[in-house]
């Protein structure tokens, strides 16, 4: 370990929420140490976000401690051991020492225990095996030290047997070499997950989609793709053939954009069906479909047509479908070949001002309630579109003023 890391490991320490947390846990006979995440992103320098801890108390007694030292206790998982303990708006995921009693590829029965190694051997990955105590001491059973300086992600022990015991690990894999790891992927845990794809089928959609948002996002995502593709792992999981070279231009492009909706659109989206069978294959939000439903609309919508688009046309789609969505769809087609012309769409899309009437101002022009008043309003809108989409509520006024006449007469 070299001196720089032990620097990020002592600033780690130092913070006076995580002193504050391992002193009221290490007294008495038991203790607590920072594990997984927390010390791996420390060791590499890495914003650490989320603290958790391991601990041979029991939860009630977890929370007992916590309590006493004027910190909120939640049992948020107390059958798992797992408390979260709450220090000035800061959560901490505090999990009593475990054994795994069975396992059936999705969920674990376990024993609390107080072997500090043990524990960390029933983890994942090598580099989310270590643990550091209040001392300072860096306690490292599985050799993740040397993975996490070689930019490797391994399983512990043999790789089937982690996979066996869940099948997420399988997605969890390739989401952490696409965070942590370079070069290809460790060649036996690939053979694995590949043994052991039949084991997904059994994992509910909402925590395959957690895993894979987070993979479309990290840093070496296209590799990564590239590689499940290649292992026969990513149609299964998306449910159609994958658009590997799009998603490229848009993960490795200038100004990318990086919402896990929209990366998902990049990679599996051309038409609506495709954004129905992924709602349902991946239990999407709301907010989610709807994002990945418009700019499927938007490449229905413009697909085939001449370059460059006229903005005026985009713009009449942008009200339709909303300008996100037209922008994103313009995105994914630039990637054939036209990404000058479709920055300055977007650019320019993006410009417009909006269209700030309602049917209030039809009403107060005169005309009656009914249909004429959306044939005015749709009416004064054609007309600002046509015009350049010029600014300002008195401009759109007499536009408005114009067509009420026409719909009146």
């Amino acid at each position: 370990m070299t001196g720089i890391e032990r620097q990020h490991l002592a600033a780690l320490l130092a913070r006076a929420d995580v002193a504050a947390l391992l002193s009221a846990l290490n007294r008495d006979g038991e203790e607590a140490r920072i594990v997984g995440g927390a010390v791996r992103n420390a060791l590499l320098g890495e914003p650490v976000a989320d603290i958790d801890l391991a601990t041979t108390c029991l939860p009630d007694e977890t929370m007992r401690r916590a309590r006493a030292a004027g910190f909120k206790a939640i049992p948020t998982g107390v059958e798992h051991g797992t408390v979260t303990v709450v220090i000035d708006g800061a959560p901490f995921e505090v999990t009593t020492l475990r054994r795994d009693v069975e396992t059936d590829g999705r969920h674990a029965v376990v024993a609390f225990g107080r072997d500090f190694r043990e524990d960390a051997l029933r983890r994942d990955f090598t580099i989310n095996a270590l643990g550091l105590d209040a001392a300072g001491v860096l306690h490292d059973y599985a050799d993740g030290l040397a993975d996490l300086a070689a930019r490797q992600v391994r399983f512990i022990g043999a790789a089937s047997e982690r996979i066996a015991e869940d099948y997420l690990r399988i997605l969890r894999f390739f989401r952490f070499h696409a965070r942590y790891g370079v070069g290809e992927p460790d060649p036996r845990a690939l053979d694995a997950c590949i043994a052991g794809r039949a084991g997904l089928e059994g994992l509910s959609r909402e925590r395959i989609w957690t895993e894979l948002r987070k993979l479309l996002v990290a840093p070496r995502a296209t590799h990564t793709l590239q590689a499940m593709a290649g292992a026969g792992l990513l149609m299964p999981v998306i449910g159609g053939v994958p658009r590997l070279s799009r998603f490229a231009a848009i993960a490795d492009g200038p100004g990318e954009r990086v919402y896990p909706a929209f990366r998902l659109a990049a990679l599996a989206v051309v038409t609506n069906e495709d954004a129905l069978r992924l709602r349902e294959r991946l239990r999407l939000s709301n907010a989610e479909f709807e994002r990945i439903s418009g700019i499927a609309t938007a490449l229905e919508a413009l697909s085939g047509s001449g370059v460059p688009q006229e903005i005026a046309r985009l713009r009449r789609l942008a009200h339709r479908i909303g300008t996100d969505a037209v922008a994103g769809g313009l995105a994914l087609l630039g990637t054939a070949g036209r990404s000058a012309d479709t920055q300055a769409l977007i650019a320019e899309l993006a410009r417009t001002p909006p269209f700030l009437l309602t049917g209030k101002d039809v009403l107060a022009l005169g005309v009656g309630a009914g249909p004429r008043v959306g044939q005015a309003l749709e009416m004064a809108r054609e007309a600002w579109i046509e015009a350049g989409c010029p600014a300002g509520r008195e401009v759109q006024l007499r536009m408005l003023g114009e067509a009420a006449a026409g719909a009146n007469g």
